[in-house]
């Protein structure tokens, strides 16, 4: 319903005193003719005709009588002048022929529009060649178009569809490819195995994969380096240069990255006498959109190497990488369970001592998973330790507890046989597989959350002992099913004197995770490195002295139910909010570039921006990105956001 409203000034009409004025104006003709008139008159003075004729009032109002002798209701013409909106006036009586033809046209409208829907509907859905010649059926999708690539990250967090996926199998092929892009100002953001929980790597505009450009190009024995193509996984690289005696420095928790995307994210292994991935590059060939194909190493234009060693894949697509390695060495790996009591009495101690360490926190319990490993000493050799369980021993809590969740969730339990060869048996299940499938039963149940906690303390506990093998069997660690994490980097003083702050941060994330009663699986991971001299990692330092800590927390999806994975994430980005609003700042804490996540809320993303800023050399980094990359064609929409360049300046 139309409302009209006074202008400023006038007083609003009350609605009681025209119905009477038009009564009265029914009982006395010239009363209503007069009424009007003046009604027109005062109104048409202030708002439609003023510092016109008088005459023109008597050529408008010449129509008032015809209506008054036609007993037309004067609703209309009053209507207008109400500053509120009086009751309709009542419609004319219609035939009964006429409402019959209005209905049938409504409905016969009403067919049309739904017809026409379903005809574009039909020619809209992407039909491949192929299948244009088929019926269509009702509630079924159409088939993708062949030249389609769903690509989505490992944890199934970021998905997108494209027409432009490249996977070259020479250097010249990519440099052909990176050329045509630039030229036509078509997106090719490098990806590599996709293994990023953020999908940093993903493009809806089109992407580039170098799976096929994986060997191993030359191999220096006595200077221990390796230069290899950056689609290169590193399992393949340890395995292919185990033979020269020779591994890489350190490692991530799995085997699967390509050495480019492992090095662009600055990501990192444990210990803190270990610099992140991202330092054992010594040389780097890259090919730029702006630039072509160029060499850099800390010889060779150090500025930019040193800049692009950790660029996020944002000025050039890796093409070849050198990596300083080291002797190939057994370890020992010693697992024990403590508490954060004794913790802190050793924290120093354990630092110093280890070449790798980690810590593994278990909430709503008291555990510590302590987990160190060491070269095998050449003279006392490996230790020599019987344990007290068996890996089924220790398992056993855990899978009695599944059985009793399978009675109280009332599900179909598994048997020790199965009936189906795809179906795996309860006692071929991971302890990992065990707790995804204990968790998917009521993922959001604190106290379903805590005994499943509860349950992997003693596990740890009976896991107690030592493990002998090589670094690459020995410093992996199997993280589960598919998950949100979100692992932050911060500044733990120097190995000679740690500031203890990062003890500090685990009793406020754990604190945080009881007072909220935050339905938090385990672990939560903290491991320390050295620093980097890449300017754009965030272990970023200038003195050689800094060590840095890592912790990840985390939420598993261990289902693919869509409604309960989507639960389970908005409680994810509840607790990492929680985190990142309490503590964050307070650290001088950042996020993994593997894992930040760019917020959708202006006022949060304008937020992010300046943080970054802060820490990282942002001018510098865009200014190489305008040289190197000028079309932004390397870059997506996660890069555009976190360091926005102003087109005008760009230009």
């Amino acid at each position: 319903m139309v409302q009209f409203c006074c202008k400023s000034g006038d007083k609003p009409f009350d609605i009681v005193k025209l119905k009477r004025r038009r009564r009265a104006a029914d009982e006395s003709p010239e009363t209503s003719i007069q009424m009007l008139r003046s009604l027109r008159v005062k109104r048409s003075l202030q708002s439609f005709v003023i510092n016109r004729k008088i005459s023109h009032f008597d050529h408008t109002l010449e129509p008032l009588s015809s209506f008054r002798t036609a007993k037309t209701p004067q609703i209309n013409l009053i209507r207008h002048f109400s500053s509120s909106s009086p009751p309709p006036p009542t419609p004319p009586p219609l035939s009964a022929a006429s409402s019959t033809s209005k209905e049938l046209r409504r409905y016969l409208g009403y067919s049309a529009l739904l017809l026409s829907c379903a005809v574009a509907t039909y020619y809209s859905f992407p039909f491949p060649e192929n299948a244009k010649h088929k019926k269509a059926q009702l509630f079924r999708y159409a088939p993708l178009p062949d030249d389609l690539h769903t690509v989505a990250n490992w944890s199934g967090t970021h998905e997108v569809q494209t027409r432009v996926f490249h996977q070259p199998e020479t250097l010249e092929e990519l440099e052909t490819i990176v050329k045509d892009a630039n030229e036509k100002k078509q997106k090719i953001r490098p990806v590599g195995s996709g293994l990023s929980p953020n999908g940093i790597g993903l493009a809806r505009g089109g992407m580039v994969n170098l799976a096929l450009l994986d060997k191993v190009l030359e191999v220096n024995k006595e200077k221990k380096t390796v230069r290899v193509q950056a689609g290169i996984r590193v399992q393949q690289l340890v395995d292919a240069i185990k033979d020269y005696g020779i591994t890489l420095q350190n490692f991530a928790s799995i085997r699967e990255q390509q050495i480019g995307g492992i090095v662009q994210v600055g990501a990192h292994g444990t210990g803190a006498k270990l610099p992140p991935i991202d330092e054992q590059v010594i040389s780097m060939k890259l090919v730029t959109p702006g630039k072509g194909t160029i060499e850099i190493s800390k010889d060779k234009d150090p500025e930019l190497f040193y800049l692009a060693r950790c660029g996020l894949g944002a000025f050039g697509v890796v093409a070849e990488v050198t990596l300083q390695c080291v002797e190939r060495q057994e370890l020992v790996e010693h697992t024990f369970v403590s508490n954060l009591t004794e913790i802190k009495k050793n924290h120093k101690k354990v630092l110093n001592d280890n070449k790798h360490v980690k810590y593994l926190y278990i909430p709503y319990t008291d555990t510590v998973v302590v987990v160190t490993c060491n070269p095998v000493s050449k003279w006392r050799g490996p230790p020599k330790f019987k344990p007290k369980y068996t890996f089924d021993e220790a398992l056993q809590p855990v899978r009695d507890l599944y059985k009793e969740s399978l009675e109280k969730y009332k599900r179909q339990p598994l048997t020790t046989s199965s009936k189906d060869e795809n179906d795996p048996k309860l006692t071929d299940l991971t302890f990992t597989e065990l707790r995804d499938k204990l968790l998917s039963l009521d993922p959001l149940n604190k106290d379903h959350v805590k005994t499943i906690n509860e349950a992997e303390a003693k596990f740890w506990k009976m896991s107690e002992g030592y493990r002998v093998g090589w670094s690459d069997e020995i410093l992996g660690f199997d993280c589960g099913g598919q998950q949100w994490v979100s692992e932050t980097c911060f500044p733990a003083g120097t190995l000679s004197k740690p500031n203890m702050k990062d003890l500090k941060f685990i009793e406020e994330v754990i604190e945080l995770i009881e007072k909220e009663e935050i339905p938090a699986p385990s672990p939560i991971e903290q491991r320390w490195t050295g620093s980097s001299k890449s300017a754009m990692s965030p272990a970023s330092s200038s003195s050689n002295d800094d060590i840095f800590s890592w912790v990840g927390i985390i939420m598993y999806l261990p289902t693919s139910d869509a409604r309960q994975r989507k639960q389970i994430t908005e409680k994810f980005f509840h607790y990492r909010n929680l985190t990142q609003t309490r503590l964050w700042n307070q650290y001088s804490a950042y996020e993994h570039w593997a894992k930040i996540e760019v917020p959708k809320d202006k006022g949060e993303l304008a937020a992010l921006q300046a943080r970054l800023k802060a820490r990282f050399p942002v001018d510098a980094f865009n200014k190489a990105r305008k040289e190197l990359d000028p079309n932004r064609i390397l870059s997506n929409a996660m890069v555009e956001k976190m360091f926005p360049i102003d087109d005008v300046t760009s230009s």
